[in-house]
């Protein structure tokens, strides 16, 4: 994926960088107040919810304006993404969101209504994370062999694995395990994270794909397990749970990334700007605590090698849907 830039017209530059100025209170008290929309693609509540509500109560100090963490939940991403691409390039509106909405819905959905590498511009990464399979109190397995074992003798060898959003990378390692383990799993997609935890909570469904900072409070209260994590070495919350490469799987060694995106057509100080307001709050010794608690790797990267992570990340993950056959919906 190849991110573009915009020409702007001189005048326009000029309006758009006194417009930033405002927001970021390099001008009167009145136009500092000028709030900047942090645009968020899943529920109040919702992992991704939690870490942009962290970083906007920091990044209003750094940038001298209101950060409002605006929830445009729905088709994982997908609607706020879109709400991104209509929003004026004037760095009041931006949007934190996962690889998901950026490397994923592209892939599996027709019509999108965005193209990321025309319609939006990196900013900045702040973390990395990791899906994980986690079972529910319904099952007795406390592991992936004792999961795998308990699905053929208890289930006749099939089973089905909740995840947060259908064509998502969760769905895609459900096939993977059922392939791997000749099982017949299949995917129940959620509208988010949030639901499907409900339902393992209520044992409404015995497993479930999603981040490390869905699952991690439940499964530090015993409420679920986590038997399996994405990547190449194991977290640092879960140093007893093998990651998938580990268990015989190929090609899961990258992890799926946070970031900040801008409409096409910001101009370059805006996003510098903003980079270096979100470089500071992560150095702040509470914030990193805070989101290393919810099960991120945190880590500021500039836009130039966050741009590198983003390609990087869809194209590997573009050949295994790809190997899948699956057709996007």
């Amino acid at each position: 994926m190849v991110f573009s830039t915009q020409r702007v017209q001189p005048a326009r530059r000029a309006l758009t960088l006194g417009l930033f100025a405002a927001a970021l209170g390099l001008s009167s008290l009145a136009q500092a107040q000028t709030p900047i929309r942090l645009l968020v693609g899943f529920p109040a509540g919702a992992g991704s919810d939690a870490i942009a509500r962290a970083l906007g109560e920091k990044l209003k100090d750094e940038l001298g304006a209101p950060v409002v963490v605006e929830n445009r939940a729905g088709a994982g991403g997908q609607i706020a993404a879109q709400a991104l691409k209509s929003a004026p390039a004037d760095g009041h509106t931006l949007f934190l969101t996962h690889d998901h909405s950026i490397s994923i819905l592209p892939q599996v959905v027709k019509s999108p209504g965005f193209n990321p590498a025309t319609d939006f511009v990196p900013v900045a990464g702040f973390a990395t994370f990791a899906n994980v399979l986690a079972v529910s109190g319904g099952t007795p397995a406390r592991n992936m062999d004792e999961y795998v074992k308990w699905v053929r003798t208890q289930k006749d060898g099939k089973e089905t694995i909740g995840v947060p959003a259908p064509g998502s990378i969760p769905e895609f390692l459900v096939k993977l395990i059922s392939d791997k383990y000749k099982l017949d799993l299949q995917a129940a997609p959620y509208r988010g994270s949030a639901p499907l935890t409900a339902d393992m909570l209520g044992n409404q469904i015995t497993a479930g794909i999603a981040s490390v900072p869905d699952f991690i409070e439940n499964h530090k209260a015993g409420k679920v397990r986590i038997v399996a994590v994405i990547g190449a070495k194991r977290q640092p919350l879960l140093p007893q749970v093998p990651t998938f490469t580990e268990l015989g799987f190929a090609n899961l060694d990258d992890y799926p990334y946070y970031g900040i995106f801008a409409p096409v057509g910001t101009p370059q100080p805006v996003i510098d700007r903003f980079g270096t307001a979100l470089q500071k709050v992560l150095a702040m010794p509470d914030v990193k605590q805070k989101l290393t608690a919810m099960g991120l790797n945190v880590a500021y990267e500039p836009q130039g090698q966050f741009a590198g992570r983003v390609r990087t990340y869809t194209q590997a993950w573009e050949r295994i849907i790809q190997a899948s056959g699956f057709k996007p919906q």
